[in-house]
């Protein structure tokens, strides 16, 4: 059974400017999306769904509608604010959605099949949906609680305009993940790799120390999981407008529960993304790069 492709994609691109996800960047009007979607297909998945919200629900349609049609099974969910567990009473005054984790829970009812989930403004290289469509793909009907991560090296998605923060990956033995601990104000300095820890403490990083960017798989079971601590997340924060309900919080809660195992994929691919205008540019160059190089057809979509 061929893996399923989450791609959260219901930012409204405030910090932005405008919807980032539709941006054309690629050198023959490619967005970030379309390449993700070309690697998934070409590592073996068969559908894609995409989350996103009813104000861009017609520009994100109109642009990607077509493109795909004949080449892979898409879909669409919603997220919005008002979508919560039957019973409970939101804030009114809320009006963001709920999070990372909100958003894969949208996705529920359109989703059968182990499936990979990433963001829809980042660049994950086609090494990275190698390695999380195999590992998928070699799961047993009995592995609902092998869940997985790609491991991206350090080195692979730092920036050149200057520091960012990432979630550090700790392993076990089995290179089964332990805990994602956020480190800040990451970059080089002559040829070191420093951070800030969790402590608030600078230290030296490795150049291949596995950070999480977001690319997570999981089993359908993940959404049992999800309802669950989604309810109690809202019944602990429903006063509190800003909170959100990220992945890395279930899947650590999960872990230390002995509720599932997590298993770091390794990838050699780089990352890059897009937050502020200020990143256009230099993504543009990349995807430019990558085309020269043969790596990706031109156009990418013929």
């Amino acid at each position: 059974m061929k893996p399923t492709l989450l791609i959260l994609a219901a930012g409204v691109g405030s910090r932005y400017g405008g919807l980032k996800q539709i941006d054309k960047l690629g050198p023959n009007g490619e967005t970030i999306i379309d390449y993700s979607v070309f690697d998934a297909m070409n590592a073996g998945f068969g559908k894609v769904v995409f989350v996103i919200r009813e104000s861009i629900e017609f520009d994100f349609k109109e642009a990607i509608a077509d493109k795909y049609s004949g080449k892979i099974e898409v879909d669409y969910v919603l997220q919005e604010v008002h979508k919560v567990p039957k019973g409970i009473a939101i804030n009114p005054e809320r009006i963001k959605p709920w999070g990372t984790g909100h958003a894969i829970l949208m996705a529920a009812d359109k989703i059968t099949t182990p499936f990979a989930v990433i963001n829809g403004d980042d660049f994950y290289g086609a090494d990275g949906f190698v390695a999380m469509g195999k590992y998928l793909m070699s799961l047993s009907a009995d592995s609902t609680t092998k869940y997985s991560m790609v491991g991206y090296r350090l080195g692979n998605t730092l920036s050149e305009n200057g520091y960012v923060s990432r979630g550090v990956c700790a392993a076990n033995s089995k290179n089964e993940l332990t805990n994602v601990v956020e480190h800040t104000q990451i970059e080089r300095k002559n040829n070191r790799i420093e951070a800030f820890d969790g402590n608030n403490n600078v230290i030296e990083l490795e150049e291949n120390t596995p950070v999480s960017m977001n690319f997570w798989g999981f089993t359908p079971s993940i959404f049992n999981h999800l309802d669950q601590m989604f309810t109690e997340f809202i019944n602990h924060n429903i006063d509190n407008l800003k909170s959100e309900f990220y992945i890395p919080t279930v899947v650590n809660q999960l872990i230390h529960t002995q509720m599932a195992d997590v298993k770091i994929l390794d990838t050699t691919a780089q990352w890059f993304g897009v937050t502020y205008q200020e990143d256009r540019s230099g993504v543009v160059a990349k995807l430019a790069l990558l085309h020269a190089e043969k790596v990706y057809p031109s156009p990418l979509w013929s």
